[in-house]
């Protein structure tokens, strides 16, 4: 029996009904000694406290597609995943501009800058020149009048006397809704990856700035410009870009994004809206249409043109293709509107100059394990994608 769906539901369900009114039905009809009285009533009321635990998990793994099956589960990964092309030309985007080209002369307002709140403690300072660095900041923006706790990798090069001139590729690395950042090196360990990639020589080095889009808690914006509200995207497109050019030696363009369910929905909007600074994205488990729901609200003021506008499939299918390179992830077994199904929409819509590339997984939730079975195939494809450090 599948681990989702509705066969699994009614049996679970049934269980939840049956074992109460077993208990009392027997309550009083056990034999023998006190405690074997005792013990039997105990134990049928835990059975039907656990038959309804059991069912509420079922209902949520429905509901949120967390584990896809019984394997996956019981800490089973998906192994055979593997690369596939889906249209375009070649890898595009990769922006040869140096330290003075487009982009390095934007004016920075006095209002859009990086505050550094302190180290978190993943490396000593010893360690930095062969581990690298995470700072705590907050990012603060003009544009949208937004600001954000972020944390920012700076790789163990940055630390190291022959990088000392050189600027570094960068990549936004979003988490999904609501999200904690820590997650992602806690939980996750793209930083503890990213360094495992560039020391195989299969990626190289970048700076990795790691917030969540969830800008205005507890509202889910979906990485939009809400008309009279949060101008999350110009934030996290141009205001967030402009401040970390200003406190660190990054590269002013060929900038990557990736993020995983709404931040990779978000990554997947941002590089097809802004591939002026964004050369690449990475979707885990992402989604291409937008959502209204009882988290986000009207997120469009009612305009139906804006509500197009971030719908990504109505992009794609609308508007000229963009410049960019896009990796999707996403497993079979993923099912409702922001699963499987909705990506196979999405890649069927794509046309040059966009170019994706996809890993389709046999099974697997949507879960910290899956996108740790892709994570470093990811990492070493945006890396690929991503300007060189100059």
């Amino acid at each position: 029996m599948s681990l989702l769906g509705w066969p699994l539901v009614a049996v679970l369900a049934t269980f939840a009904l049956a074992l109460p009114v077993a208990t009392y039905l027997l309550w009083s009809r056990w034999r023998g000694p006190r405690v074997v009285r005792v013990g039997a009533r105990f134990l049928m009321l835990g059975l039907s406290q656990l038959s309804a635990v059991v069912l509420v998990a079922a209902l949520i793994n429905d509901y949120g597609f967390f584990y896809g099956s019984w394997s996956e589960l019981t800490g089973i990964a998906p192994k055979n995943a593997s690369l596939a092309h889906v249209s375009g030309r070649g890898p595009i985007g990769r922006s040869k501009a140096g330290p003075g080209g487009a982009g390095a002369g934007v004016p920075i307002a006095n209002s859009t800058h990086v505050r550094l709140l302190g180290d978190i403690g993943w490396s000593t300072q010893a360690q930095w020149p062969t581990r690298g660095r995470i700072e705590s900041v907050t990012i603060s923006g003009s544009r949208s009048t937004l600001s954000s706790q972020a944390l920012v990798y700076l790789p163990p090069q940055y630390y190291q006397p022959s990088y000392a001139h050189t600027r570094f590729p960068v990549t936004e690395l979003l988490t999904g809704y609501p999200g904690s950042v820590l997650e992602l090196v806690r939980r996750l360990g793209f930083p503890d990856q990213q360094l495992r990639e560039v020391v195989a020589h299969r990626a190289r080095p970048m700076v990795m700035v790691m917030l969540s889009p969830t800008l205005a808690r507890p509202r889910d914006t979906e990485c939009t410009d809400v008309p009279a509200g949060p101008q999350v995207e110009t934030f996290l497109a141009q205001d967030l870009p402009v401040a970390v050019r200003s406190a660190y030696r990054v590269r002013p363009l060929g900038w990557g994004v990736m993020g995983d369910s709404t931040g990779g929905y978000c990554a997947t909007k941002i590089a097809m809206g802004h591939s002026d600074v964004f050369s690449a994205a990475v979707s885990f488990s992402g989604y291409y249409h937008t959502l209204k729901d009882n988290t986000t609200g009207d997120l469009w003021g009612g305009s139906s043109i804006l509500r197009q506008d971030n719908d990504l499939e109505w992009r794609l299918a609308h508007q000229p293709a963009p410049p960019v390179s896009l990796l999707v992830t996403i497993s079979k077994t993923e099912r409702g509107p922001n699963g499987y199904a909705d990506t196979q929409r999405f890649l069927s819509l794509v046309r040059d100059p966009f170019f994706v590339d996809t890993i389709i997984l046999p099974y697997g939730g949507h879960n910290y394990a899956t996108i740790g079975v892709v994570m470093p195939r990811a990492l070493d494809w945006l890396s690929a994608h991503l300007s060189e450090p100059v």
